[in-house]
């Protein structure tokens, strides 16, 4: 049996498939906080029969509105899509001059950011949404993998992590998955409403910046993007006081022009 993923876009399906055995806000305001991440894991029950995992696919398949239906295999495995957000406030490092992946490339796992040392650092849109054609064996690790490899993203895979999003009560919670989490599962089980569930693609946060999992040309283009980022405040503070003076003096004019 094989696992893989495969992006699909709007006008484009793009598949490819790998073997398998078996992409800094402090919160000042003294109102709660809206978005809640929870870290603690929740005890996994017992794995479903093919006969349970069959009636869960198909009443997953009677809410489908769309053509993304789960498929159940002969061996009880099953195939679906997920859809995930990605809402990276960092930069990523991609190949320089590299053209963007086409099918062929996809199909023949061709590497692109291989062919080139240069690197370069860009911003990925953000919240920009990527949907997944996974399997019931596809892991967390590998969707993580996969989304970098599509976007040729050539840092550390332990950079990024699997966030499954659940809003309750009015609060949007966040909970981090476990590399080894089955994500098409967590989707069959809460079914198509991405309300109820849906998935996105963060930094690791661990608390404190890892710098040694970053290279120098990355450490470099940081600090590139700090200055650039310093004297751009610095200039809006200059801006800002110069227009406070400006209406100081105005006012002083117009206040020495009047009859006593």
């Amino acid at each position: 049996m094989s696992s893989g993923y495969c992006s699909l876009d709007e006008d484009l399906e793009d598949c490819f498939f790998t073997a398998k055995t078996s992409f800094f806000r402090s919160a000042n305001s003294k109102v709660p906080a809206k978005n809640v991440t929870q870290t603690v894991e929740e005890e996994k029950p017992e794995p479903p029969t093919i006969q349970e995992i069959k009636q869960k696919i198909e009443k997953y398949n009677a809410k489908v509105t769309n053509c993304l239906l789960m498929k159940l295999n002969d061996d009880g495995t099953y195939t679906g899509f997920i859809k995930v957000h990605l809402k990276l406030r960092r930069p990523v490092t991609v190949p320089a001059g590299i053209r963007p992946q086409s099918i062929y490339d996809a199909l023949k796992d061709v590497n692109l950011a291989e062919m080139t040392d240069k690197r370069t650092s860009f911003y990925l849109p953000l919240d920009a949404i990527k949907q997944l054609h996974i399997s019931s064996t596809t892991t967390v690790s590998e969707v993580i993998q996969g989304l970098l490899k599509k976007f040729m993203v050539v840092d550390n895979p332990q950079k990024f992590a699997l966030f499954k999003e659940m809003r309750k009560d009015g609060q949007v919670l966040f909970q981090k998955l476990p590399l080894t989490e089955y994500p098409l599962y967590l989707r069959l089980l809460a079914g198509p409403d991405t309300d109820a569930l849906s998935f996105v693609l963060k930094e690791n946060e661990t608390g404190e910046v890892e710098w040694d999992a970053f290279s120098i040309p990355e450490l470099q283009n940081f600090l590139m993007i700090l200055d650039k980022e310093e004297k751009d405040k610095i200039q809006q503070v200059h801006k800002k006081y110069e227009r406070f003076k400006q209406r100081l003096q105005q006012t002083l004019k117009e206040a020495r022009g009047k009859p006593g």
